[in-house]
């Protein structure tokens, strides 16, 4: 076969399934990891946050009035259910991140940038949301404790700081949703 040209050399080739001419998106996984440690170093960040400044308001006010501590607790509570979120998708996106499956590749950029998305609106929103739940919480626990009615609109800003964390949790859940189909 050295005596024919290139063309036709390559017309005497077998053709090659469809899997070897695909090239792979080695990057692809990179970004899909990355929305995933986004959505939890992110939303770990707003957690710990709103976690300490709410405990500084606590203790401020377990030195005067300690039976009130277990009343105040609940900034805390809701700062740590935000560190959940971010763990939740962490490990939906890192769970459908793959590189080659029966030698195609399967991971394609689209998907890793929906998962990329995902974790950083998850992430971000989680941030935000431990910042508010902080302030609110240092502030709202040493006032609430002077001021009795105080308590249920206490209670109700957090449940609103809370609700920016969810709406985070529900668009990584839809694009990590769009990158599976």
């Amino acid at each position: 076969k050295l005596w024919l040209s290139a063309p036709q050399q390559a017309a005497t080739r077998p053709p090659t399934p469809l899997a070897q001419s695909m090239p792979i998106e080695l990057e692809a996984p990179f970004w899909g990891f990355m929305g995933a440690a986004f959505a939890l170093v992110f939303s770990n960040m707003g957690a710990a946050y709103g976690t300490g400044k709410s405990g500084i308001g606590i203790s401020t006010l377990g030195v005067g009035q300690p039976e009130l501590i277990m009343k105040s607790i609940v900034p805390v509570v809701m700062a740590g259910v935000l560190g959940i979120y971010g763990l939740i998708i962490a490990v939906i996106i890192s769970n459908e991140v793959t590189t080659v499956e029966e030698k195609a590749p399967s991971y394609t950029t689209f998907k890793a940038f929906a998962h990329f998305g995902g974790g950083l609106a998850c992430g971000l929103s989680g941030l935000a949301a431990g910042m508010a739940i902080g302030i609110v919480g240092e502030t709202l626990t040493q006032a609430s404790a002077a001021q009795p009615k105080l308590f249920v609109g206490m209670v109700l800003i957090l449940i609103f700081a809370e609700a920016l964390g969810l709406y985070g949790l529900i668009v990584g859940l839809i694009l990590s949703a769009k990158a599976s189909s």
